[in-house]
Protein backbone atom coordinates (compact mmCIF):
# COMPACT_ATOMS: atom_id res chain seq x y z
CA UNK A 1 0.00 0.00 0.00
CA UNK A 2 1.29 3.46 -0.93
CA UNK A 3 2.55 5.94 1.90
CA UNK A 4 -0.25 8.36 0.53
CA UNK A 5 -3.02 5.79 0.82
CA UNK A 6 -2.16 4.70 4.00
CA UNK A 7 -1.97 8.23 5.29
CA UNK A 8 -5.84 8.66 3.95
CA UNK A 9 -6.74 5.56 5.17
CA UNK A 10 -5.76 6.50 8.82
CA UNK A 11 -7.75 9.84 8.50
CA UNK A 12 -10.63 8.20 7.57
CA UNK A 13 -10.37 5.36 10.58
CA UNK A 14 -9.80 8.48 12.78
CA UNK A 15 -12.89 10.18 11.45
CA UNK A 16 -15.00 7.19 11.80
CA UNK A 17 -13.63 6.50 15.13
CA UNK A 18 -14.50 9.96 16.07
CA UNK A 19 -18.26 9.59 14.55
CA UNK A 20 -18.83 6.49 16.08
CA UNK A 21 -17.60 7.94 19.77
CA UNK A 22 -20.16 10.92 19.55
CA UNK A 23 -22.71 8.51 18.45
CA UNK A 24 -22.07 6.33 21.35
CA UNK A 25 -22.14 9.35 23.82
CA UNK A 26 -26.38 9.22 23.14
CA UNK A 27 -26.62 5.42 24.00
CA UNK A 28 -27.43 5.51 28.01
CA UNK A 29 -25.06 2.46 29.01
CA UNK A 30 -23.12 4.33 31.90
CA UNK A 31 -26.14 4.90 33.83
CA UNK A 32 -25.58 0.56 34.56
CA UNK A 33 -22.47 1.60 36.30
CA UNK A 34 -20.43 4.54 36.30
CA UNK A 35 -17.78 4.81 33.38
CA UNK A 36 -19.42 1.86 31.46
CA UNK A 37 -19.28 2.15 27.45
CA UNK A 38 -19.33 -0.03 24.72
CA UNK A 39 -16.69 1.15 23.21
CA UNK A 40 -18.00 1.93 19.48
CA UNK A 41 -14.78 3.04 18.51
CA UNK A 42 -12.77 -0.05 18.90
CA UNK A 43 -14.51 -1.64 15.77
CA UNK A 44 -11.96 0.85 14.03
CA UNK A 45 -9.00 -0.25 16.42
CA UNK A 46 -9.74 -3.72 16.02
CA UNK A 47 -10.35 -3.74 12.19
CA UNK A 48 -7.35 -1.69 11.65
CA UNK A 49 -5.40 -3.64 13.74
CA UNK A 50 -5.64 -7.07 11.25
CA UNK A 51 -6.02 -4.62 7.75
CA UNK A 52 -3.75 -1.96 7.97
CA UNK A 53 -1.59 -3.41 11.18
CA UNK A 54 -0.03 -2.88 14.62
CA UNK A 55 1.81 0.57 13.42
CA UNK A 56 -1.28 1.90 11.63
CA UNK A 57 -3.53 1.02 14.49
CA UNK A 58 -1.56 2.41 17.40
CA UNK A 59 -1.95 6.02 15.15
CA UNK A 60 -5.38 5.84 14.35
CA UNK A 61 -6.47 4.82 18.56
CA UNK A 62 -4.24 7.70 19.41
CA UNK A 63 -5.28 10.26 17.49
CA UNK A 64 -8.81 9.09 17.93
CA UNK A 65 -8.43 9.55 21.53
CA UNK A 66 -6.81 13.14 21.19
CA UNK A 67 -9.30 14.11 19.12
CA UNK A 68 -11.83 12.87 21.29
CA UNK A 69 -10.40 14.10 23.94
CA UNK A 70 -10.07 18.10 22.70
CA UNK A 71 -13.39 17.63 21.09
CA UNK A 72 -15.64 16.20 23.75
CA UNK A 73 -13.81 14.94 26.84
CA UNK A 74 -11.10 17.06 28.30
CA UNK A 75 -7.86 16.13 29.77
CA UNK A 76 -8.48 13.86 32.48
CA UNK A 77 -10.99 11.73 30.08
CA UNK A 78 -8.07 11.34 27.58
CA UNK A 79 -5.25 10.79 29.86
CA UNK A 80 -7.44 7.74 31.35
CA UNK A 81 -8.41 6.37 27.57
CA UNK A 82 -4.70 6.85 27.07
CA UNK A 83 -3.84 4.78 29.71
CA UNK A 84 -6.74 2.20 28.68
CA UNK A 85 -5.53 2.29 25.46
CA UNK A 86 -2.12 1.52 25.85
CA UNK A 87 -2.89 -1.54 27.98
CA UNK A 88 -5.41 -2.72 25.72
CA UNK A 89 -3.11 -2.52 22.14
CA UNK A 90 -0.13 -3.95 23.64
CA UNK A 91 -2.30 -7.11 24.73
CA UNK A 92 -4.16 -7.39 21.26
CA UNK A 93 -1.14 -7.00 19.65
CA UNK A 94 0.56 -9.41 21.58
CA UNK A 95 -2.85 -11.80 21.22
CA UNK A 96 -3.24 -11.23 17.56
CA UNK A 97 0.89 -12.14 16.88
CA UNK A 98 0.43 -15.60 18.68
CA UNK A 99 -2.47 -16.56 16.44
CA UNK A 100 -4.50 -18.70 19.29
CA UNK A 101 -7.26 -15.94 19.61
CA UNK A 102 -10.06 -15.13 17.07
CA UNK A 103 -10.54 -11.71 16.41
CA UNK A 104 -13.32 -11.98 19.02
CA UNK A 105 -11.07 -13.46 21.46
CA UNK A 106 -8.35 -10.38 21.02
CA UNK A 107 -11.31 -7.69 21.47
CA UNK A 108 -12.66 -9.21 24.84
CA UNK A 109 -9.03 -9.38 25.79
CA UNK A 110 -8.77 -5.52 24.51
CA UNK A 111 -12.37 -4.62 26.33
CA UNK A 112 -10.62 -5.72 29.54
CA UNK A 113 -7.48 -4.75 29.59
CA UNK A 114 -8.73 -1.23 28.62
CA UNK A 115 -10.45 -1.04 31.92
CA UNK A 116 -7.77 -2.40 33.93
CA UNK A 117 -5.45 0.55 32.43
CA UNK A 118 -7.89 2.84 33.46
CA UNK A 119 -8.12 1.42 37.18
CA UNK A 120 -4.59 0.95 37.43
CA UNK A 121 -4.29 4.56 36.49
CA UNK A 122 -7.02 5.65 38.66
CA UNK A 123 -5.64 3.55 41.57
CA UNK A 124 -2.24 5.66 41.11
CA UNK A 125 -3.79 9.06 41.06
CA UNK A 126 -5.77 8.64 43.82
CA UNK A 127 -4.36 6.42 45.94
CA UNK A 128 -7.19 4.56 46.02
CA UNK A 129 -6.11 0.25 46.07
CA UNK A 130 -10.80 0.02 47.14
CA UNK A 131 -10.92 0.81 42.96
CA UNK A 132 -10.03 -2.43 42.44
CA UNK A 133 -13.42 -3.73 44.04
CA UNK A 134 -15.04 -2.15 40.99
CA UNK A 135 -13.20 -4.32 38.22
CA UNK A 136 -15.74 -7.44 38.70
CA UNK A 137 -18.14 -5.39 37.19
CA UNK A 138 -15.59 -3.74 34.89
CA UNK A 139 -14.53 -7.68 33.60
CA UNK A 140 -18.27 -8.38 32.88
CA UNK A 141 -18.98 -5.05 31.25
CA UNK A 142 -15.17 -5.56 29.20
CA UNK A 143 -15.99 -8.59 28.19
CA UNK A 144 -19.52 -8.18 26.77
CA UNK A 145 -18.41 -5.08 25.16
CA UNK A 146 -15.71 -6.59 23.52
CA UNK A 147 -17.84 -9.62 22.35
CA UNK A 148 -19.88 -7.20 20.82
CA UNK A 149 -16.96 -5.06 19.51
CA UNK A 150 -14.87 -8.29 18.19
CA UNK A 151 -18.44 -9.94 16.20
CA UNK A 152 -18.51 -6.26 14.25
CA UNK A 153 -14.99 -5.96 13.70
CA UNK A 154 -15.35 -10.11 12.38
CA UNK A 155 -17.65 -9.28 9.87
CA UNK A 156 -16.11 -6.17 8.71
CA UNK A 157 -13.10 -7.79 8.22
CA UNK A 158 -14.44 -10.69 5.93
CA UNK A 159 -16.73 -7.85 3.48
CA UNK A 160 -13.92 -5.05 3.59
CA UNK A 161 -10.91 -5.45 1.41
CA UNK A 162 -8.97 -2.45 1.15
Amino acid sequence: MSKNKRIAYRGVFIALGLVLSYLESFVPVSALAPGIKIGLANIVTVFSLYKLGTKDAIYISLGRIILSAVLFGGLVSGIYSLAGAALSMTVMIILKKIHFFSVMGVSIAGGVMHNLGQILLATLILNNKGLFYYMGILLITGSLAGTVIGILAGKMLKRINL
